[in-house]
C-alpha cells in the first residue's frame, strides 16, 4: 500500500439534533472535532414513519382515463 495517499482517520464526536452524542471514527475534520447533524434518525420521516406528503389521486389508470376517457378506439 502506498504511503501518504489515504485521508487521516481519527476519532470525532457526532451530536444528534436532540443533543445526544456518540464517538466514532471518521475522516471528517480533525481529531476531537464535533459533527452536528441537522437531520438524523430521530427526526427524519424515513426512520420515524412520519406522515407522507405524497398523495396518490387514483393511480395511473385513473389518470389515464381522466385524460383520455372521451376517446374511443373502437367502431361505433
Amino acid at each position: 500500500m502506498k504511503k501518504d495517499i489515504h485521508p487521516d482517520y481519527h476519532r470525532i464526536t457526532v451530536q444528534l439534533t436532540d443533543g445526544t452524542t456518540y464517538a466514532t471514527r471518521s475522516t471528517y475534520g480533525k481529531e476531537g472535532d464535533t459533527l452536528q447533524l441537522d437531520i438524523d434518525p430521530s427526526v427524519h420521516p424515513a426512520w420515524t414513519g412520519g406522515r407522507g406528503s405524497m398523495l396518490d389521486t387514483g393511480g395511473q389508470v385513473a389518470r389515464f382515463n381522466k385524460r383520455f376517457g372521451g376517446l374511443s378506439l373502437g367502431k361505433k
